[in-house]
């Protein structure tokens, strides 16, 4: 008897749990305010299915949602009939910015370099305007825009479009052609949130990132990958380099637009892409946020950008130039092939044929180096060069000179 009361109580109880658990997993309202309730949930919260907020595994739409506002789209047109220099139209460029309007010769590093705007071979007629499509990216609530300098070179007109529909015309505040970046202003209310600027000290290769910007003009768009490598230089894209390199789809309209890590802080602003076709085949770059800040804030503050300059003519170490300056083997430094009448250099006593090696105790190992390092001192200030002359280490202390600007397409 006792037995058969024992199998009806736990019949009893065993339909009551799944009762329960039905009514908890179809009308969990049902049971608010019962004991039940957080014995329920406690067996429910597993299941997130119908938990609008809750994210997909590897979705970065919070990086997106914080990030994407901020982006905005670039609109440039000239006036082909004004005294401006015609700009190409956003086909595919076979050139490299800011040189000679020639074709490029076959197999030559400039076939390979698609940047975002124009192929100078192939010109919109004289007597229409031209136009250009980029993006860039909102970074502060005054409507400060940081883009890229080819967007904007030689514009008559500058538009921008926001996330939500709204258009302004923008002024430029100023650009700078040698890292290619250029700084917008427009002024209306009720800005969107600007960017949070990251840390690119704490990006790695392998990091996963997001690119966001209007390729091709079909509107704002979003695509993912990873840091493929860190401080690409040697490109022959800018006259100061030390890109990000990205796998992430970056294509015509992109440029100047933002790069963000997972957490939507904005770490480089794309630039340019390595490609046969004028599409992306996963090797595109990024201008660090570090050095696009540091020539947003002089830019804002004095118009340009100030660099140190020496006036000289640097040649990279290799094997001809070691014969046909008969150099040591071993040589290392930079090989000073001329230097300009009147100059910092000439001044402090360089001479051509010199093998300037170090430049405030910090070694130079080739041209590149050089070149940073000199336009990172302060002008007016004095430096300490380390030349090789004729087979003997002398010091020379020259005074920094300014860096002339580079000319600019109007």
């Amino acid at each position: 008897m006792a037995k058969r009361l024992w199998l009806l109580f736990a019949q009893i109880v065993t339909v009551f749990l799944a009762i329960l658990f039905v009514i908890a997993t179809l009308k969990p309202s049902w049971l608010n305010g019962s004991p039940f309730a957080t014995a329920t949930n406690a067996v429910v919260s597993n299941d997130t299915s119908n938990d609008s907020a809750t994210l997909n595994p590897g979705s970065y739409h919070d990086a997106v949602k914080r990030s994407m506002p901020a982006v905005v789209n670039v609109f440039s047109s000239k006036n082909a009939n004004g005294a401006t220099e015609p700009t190409p139209e956003p086909k595919n460029n076979q050139k490299k910015r800011n040189k000679p309007k020639k074709p490029p010769q076959p197999n030559t590093q400039e076939e390979w370099f698609n940047f975002f705007f124009g192929d100078p071979n192939q010109q919109a007629p004289s007597d229409e305007p031209e136009f250009n499509t980029g993006s860039g990216v909102l970074v502060s609530k005054d409507g400060i825009i940081l883009t890229n300098h080819h967007v904007i070179n030689g514009a008559d007109s500058i538009e921008v479009a926001l996330g939500d529909g709204r258009k302004t015309k923008a002024r430029v505040i100023g650009s700078d052609p040698d890292t290619d970046i250029a700084v917008l202003k427009i002024d209306l209310p009720n800005l969107p949130q600007p960017v949070t600027l990251g840390d690119v000290d704490s990006v790695r290769v392998g990091d996963v990132v997001l690119a966001i910007g209007n390729p091709f003009g079909v509107g704002q768009t979003v695509t993912s990958g990873i840091i493929s490598a860190l401080g690409r230089d040697h490109l022959g894209i800018n006259t100061f380099e030390n890109f990000i390199q990205t796998d992430a789809a970056i294509n015509p309209g992109n440029s100047g637009g933002a790069l963000v890590d997972t957490r939507g802080n904005l770490i480089g602003i794309n630039t340019a892409i390595f490609s046969k076709t004028g599409g992306s085949i996963g090797i595109g770059f990024a201008i660090p946020i570090n050095l696009a800040k540091q020539v947003m804030e002089s830019i804002v503050a004095n118009g340009s950008v100030t660099r140190g300059w020496i006036g000289v003519e640097p040649r990279d170490i290799s094997t001809e130039v070691i014969q046909a300056f008969k150099l040591p083997k071993n040589a290392k430094g930079v090989l000073i092939s001329g230097v300009l009448k009147n100059g910092p250099a000439e001044k402090g006593g360089v001479k051509a044929g010199d093998l300037l090696k170090e430049i405030n105790s910090k070694p130079i190992d080739d041209v590149r180096g050089l070149l940073n390092n000199v336009a990172a001192l302060l002008p007016g200030s004095d430096a300490k060069l380390l030349v090789e002359r004729a087979g003997e280490n002398v010091t020379l202390n020259i005074q920094i000179g300014k860096r002339p600007l580079q000319e600019q397409k109007k």
